[in-house]
């Protein structure tokens, strides 16, 4: 049976997420719906990947790390590792080139990181919906030198993507591209494919998802998967909440 799962998740830290979006409730929320690999990817930061990786242990789910980074030019990729330790190291680089801007959370509500029971750690001071300064390019061999993968977000959306920040896809070795819906502006037809609840709240945990081939969840079979495009996205109505 192919693996359901589901590689855009955002937890607590993110700002446009809810506090009530711990990594616990989202994986649990993504257990109850049958969803079997889960990735966590909060805006420009993993602070919440090891308390998803406890969580999603416990739960018997394959878990994989990650961050969606807003690049300078405000188009959303996801980098994806094997690893928490590759995810923070990420997190790390890009915070030396995220913008000093005060978070305002009376505007945007919290940027919390938590602990596995969804007790607060810290809150992150900057905001972390601004792009970091460095380009697409440079945040895709950023994230593969350090052993990820790349993949550009809803390439197909009306806001932070590559069509509306750029109108085309530049040459890059992308690991996939992520996209929200079956015929899209973009050709996308040398890369595999995949989609994503990109869930801000749990209601839309598992709304979209990818179907990997084979019965063993992983960040080798995601990345085997991807290689030999035999992703198989899923399309299922998306609330209009998720960014």
């Amino acid at each position: 049976m192919p693996v359901r799962a589901d590689l855009h998740l955002h937890s607590c830290v993110s700002p446009c997420g809810r506090l009530e979006c711990s990594p616990r409730s989202v994986a649990e929320a993504a257990h109850r719906r049958g969803l079997q690999m889960l990735a966590l990817t909060d805006h420009n930061t993993a602070l919440n990947c090891p308390a998803f990786a406890a969580v999603c242990s416990e739960l018997g789910l394959s878990a994989v790390f990650g961050i969606e980074i807003t690049t300078r030019e405000e188009v959303h990729v996801l980098g994806l590792f094997e690893t928490v330790e590759q995810a923070l190291e990420l997190g790390e680089r890009l915070w030396k080139h995220l913008p000093q801007i005060p978070f305002d959370p009376e505007k945007f509500g919290d940027q919390v990181y938590v602990d596995p029971e969804g007790v607060i750690i810290g809150e992150v001071e900057r905001f972390l919906l601004t792009g970091v300064q460095l380009g697409l390019e440079e945040c895709g061999r950023l994230g593969q030198r350090l052993g990820g993968l790349f993949v550009p977000a809803h390439i197909d959306r009306s806001a932070y993507s590559i069509w509306s920040q750029l109108g085309f896809l530049p040459d890059f070795p992308y690991d996939g591209l992520e996209i929200t819906k079956p015929n899209g502006p973009i050709d996308t037809g040398r890369f595999a494919t995949l989609a994503s609840s990109d869930a801000h709240f749990l209601a839309d945990v598992g709304r979209r998802y990818t179907l990997l081939p084979g019965e063993e969840p992983g960040f080798a079979a995601l990345k085997t998967a991807l290689r030999a495009r035999t992703t198989s996205p899923q399309f299922t109505p998306v609330s209009p909440r998720s960014g």
